[in-house]
């Protein structure tokens, strides 16, 4: 038996095992219903990612309790917060638990019953003068957009007070994130900032004396679990489980452990839903040993017990401060995922590119307007829209779900269509370049239209088009970046999650050593590449 027939004997074991493998891994994922909850990863202390690396936070431990009794599989899904509603409407997460407020949007998703009582507060400096809510006139106030403090200025159920508030500021800035919020505070960039109190017990605790916490309260609200509209079975599932974690103190026990004891408000007596319909009148019934026993010699025990064993720590949590090394660890799994989209994103867009190059230079006019078209469109939108597109498109134009998994090929199909328009037009300026001299004596010495232009055309194509192209490589690296907008977790989301988990700018420091050596590397390959192209001068 040969080497050829060898090789391909072993890579056709290879893939059928790999591809037994998908289908073992699927069936066991299947035995256990899948739990999908969204949530924002950088909104400590709800939902965030700790110095381990591991998703935790109030609401996930809620979360990962209900799944604990129900027998399902939880599945911690991290969103970006903008897309909360597209990701919920095509079912790439079962609900959205994470601090969500449903004052304002009481019609817009299927809601559990409240569990946590809410305020929006503002936060300055210590040093700024400001006591008041008065005395933010005149000045900048920033708030993370689509949230519930820009709701509460200039939301269709905001007060009057907060309404006219809103007019004496000099400016209402929206930024992406309240770590984003703190820089901006921390820098004097800003007055003042406005947000949920556990998140401001959260950055105030590990901040010093450097800010303080207003009395006053812009709002108040409440938080409960969102549905998509008319999903009320596993609704019903969640708030019956979350009754029977009350009755029984545990509940309790983790809103003491996350500082946020005083905040929760689930009751018993709440059993009409905010759409006026009724919980089922089982609710807080256990299925084991709840009935008939009396809540609150029950809760007093768990109570006890739990303070004996350590398990009940009261206070806000503090993050724990992660040295450089922690942080590049848990940047690694970031960095690997970078690198695959720069890869994979080469090795599409660049013969893509050509072929677009071909059909921008067509004799056949339709065929070359098709071409101009497809160019203009993806030189002339951004990135980040692109991409939102080839993800949602499915699901809202041909109302076809995807898994999980098409994040990473929806990101993978974006920037291969966008670099392709790219590099189309630097192929198409490097053929044009040539002169036609060369094509008229390649024609004499006998070589056809392709020969032409493999042997003659495309070798001094590659090296008159190599320094742009070097450009749109070490550009597609801080591109890879943009992949958050569809909730895949390369480096920089990683590092934006982790600088939010522990109050500090670090490791977005880290993560732009991490960008300038990987350019660094790429810019020294392509820069040996083109000296090994200068043939002539």
């Amino acid at each position: 038996m040969d080497n050829t027939r060898i090789i391909k004997r072993v890579l056709y074991l290879f893939v059928t095992a790999v591809f037994a493998g998908f289908i073992f891994a699927g069936s066991a994922c299947q035995a256990k219903q899948e739990f999908i909850v969204g949530f924002d990863a950088e909104f400590p202390p709800y939902g965030y990612m700790d110095e381990n690396g591991d998703y935790t936070g109030f609401d996930l431990d809620l979360a990962e309790e209900v799944c604990k009794r129900r027998g399902w599989s939880l599945v911690k899904r991290p969103i970006k917060w903008d897309f909360k509603d597209s990701e919920l409407a095509s079912g790439s997460i079962s609900c959205l638990w994470n601090g969500f407020t449903m004052n304002g949007r009481e019609s817009e998703y299927t809601w559990s019953t409240p569990y946590v009582d809410n305020s929006q507060v503002v936060i300055t400096s210590s040093s700024s003068g400001i006591k008041e809510l008065k005395d933010l006139s005149g000045k900048i106030l920033a708030v993370q957009a689509d949230s519930s403090a820009l709701a509460a200025l200039e939301g269709e159920n905001a007060t009057d007070e907060n309404k006219a508030l809103a007019k004496s500021l000099k400016e209402l800035q929206q930024v992406d994130d309240y770590n984003a919020a703190f820089m901006n505070l921390e820098s004097g960039m800003v007055d003042a900032i406005a947000m949920d109190i556990g998140v401001a017990s959260y950055q105030l605790s590990s901040k010093g004396d450097k800010f303080i916490m207003l009395d006053e309260r812009l709002a108040t609200e409440k938080y409960g679990i969102g549905f998509k509209s008319g999903n009320t079975g596993l609704r019903d599932e969640v708030q019956l489980t979350l009754f029977e974690m009350l009755k029984d103190g545990t509940f309790e026990s983790i809103a003491q452990k996350w500082g946020l004891a005083d905040s929760v408000c689930l009751s018993l007596e709440d059993t009409t839903y905010i759409d006026g319909s009724k919980v089922p009148a089982n609710a807080g019934d256990s299925q084991e040993n709840i009935n008939n026993t009396d809540n609150t010699d029950v809760q007093q025990e768990d109570e006890t017990d739990a303070q004996d064993n350590n398990v009940v720590k009261a206070g806000v949590p503090k993050a724990k401060k992660m040295g450089i090394s922690q942080i590049i660890k848990q940047l690694s799994s970031g960095l690997a995922a970078t690198v695959a989209i720069f890869v994979l994103t080469i090795l599409f867009s660049m013969p893509l590119g050509l072929v677009i190059a071909a059909a921008r230079m067509s004799k056949f006019k339709i065929i070359q307007w098709i071409a101009k078209i497809y160019i203009s469109i993806m030189r002339g939108t951004p990135l980040m829209l692109q991409l939102i597109v080839v993800f949602f498109a499915p699901f809202y134009i041909f109302e076809v779900s995807t898994p999980y998994s098409y994040r990473f090929y929806a990101v993978i199909i974006g920037f291969s269509l966008n670099y392709a328009a790219y590099f189309a037009e630097i192929y198409r300026s490097g053929i044009q370049s040539i002169p036609q001299g060369q094509r008229e004596a390649a024609q004499i010495m006998g070589y056809n239209r392709s020969q032409t232009f493999f042997r003659i055309i495309f070798p001094q194509m590659v090296k008159r088009v190599l320094p742009p192209v070097t450009n749109e490589v070490i550009t597609l690296v801080k591109d890879t970046s943009l992949a958050f907008a569809l909730s895949y977790a390369e480096m920089f989301t990683k590092a934006k999650q982790i600088a939010a988990a522990q109050t500090s700018l670090v490791p977005l420091f880290v993560a732009g050593v991490f960008y300038y050596i990987f350019n660094f590397i790429v810019a020294f390959i392509m820069e040996r590449i083109e000296k090994r192209l200068d043939y002539y001068k």
